[in-house]
């Protein structure tokens, strides 16, 4: 079952979403405010594929409510939606969690091709864990494929799906300098809407997990005019 999470305050825009989502197979888990998003996902014991989160809502907000999904599910895609335009709501979100982000108001058509790309994403991410039985390793690092999970040096780090199909590709090309495109391309699917800077901002909350200093990093290298590599 493809079940989606929509939490939204107001009640014109959540039916609009609500409407789109049933007409395109999903099933709709409605949250009037943030609070409610959590109860909801609580009752349907974590199994949403993906969350849809106003970032204004009273009682607790997108970004608090990103938060707590993110801390309770590593798979779980998360779009946060915002009726501003200011780079600052779409960093936050996406330092908190989030996959993706839409700035009020939208087409139905972006909309939809945002969630499918997500829960695409979430299957076969699904998919290939049941399958694969490879590991990779480079330096101290371990990437276990079938489970989800990087280590270093025996120490596990916790990452989003995102995050992790970042690594994956990296260490499937370890050296090899990638563009933001590739990297659009290959994680977000070429059909993606949005921004090549939501590469940047998955890249700077990566390196916060994997570097022993993010501002100067030794594994998660800037290239100039191109984009990022991976030095094992």
């Amino acid at each position: 079952m493809k079940r989606v999470l929509i939490a939204e305050d107001e009640a014109a825009i959540r039916d609009f979403v609500v409407i789109n989502l049933k007409r395109a197979g999903y099933d709709v888990v409605e949250a009037e405010d943030g609070e409610q998003a959590i109860e909801r996902y609580n009752d349907c014991d974590g199994d949403i594929d993906v969350a849809i989160l106003d970032v204004m809502m009273p009682n607790l907000d997108g970004f608090s409510v990103c938060k707590e999904l993110r801390s309770k599910s590593g798979t779980i895609g998360i779009i946060m939606l915002s009726a501003k335009s200011q780079e600052m709501d779409k960093v936050t979100g996406l330092m908190m969690g989030a996959d993706d982000y839409m700035t009020k108001p939208f087409s139905p058509s972006e909309l939809m091709a945002r969630v499918d790309a997500i829960y695409r994403r979430v299957a076969l991410s699904d998919n290939k864990s049941q399958k694969a039985d490879e590991v990779i390793e480079l330096g101290e690092f371990k990437l276990n494929i079938r489970s989800r999970s990087l280590t270093r040096a025996g120490k596990y780090i916790e990452l989003t799906q995102v995050e992790f199909q970042i690594i994956e590709l990296f260490f499937s090309r370890p050296g090899e300098a990638l563009s933001r495109t590739d990297i659009l391309n290959k994680v977000w699917g070429t059909e993606y809407f949005g921004e090549e800077k939501i590469v940047d901002v998955n890249i700077r909350r990566l390196r916060m997990k994997v570097e022993d200093s993010p501002s100067v990093p030794k594994h998660l290298l800037t290239v100039w005019g191109v984009g990022y590599k991976w030095e094992p």
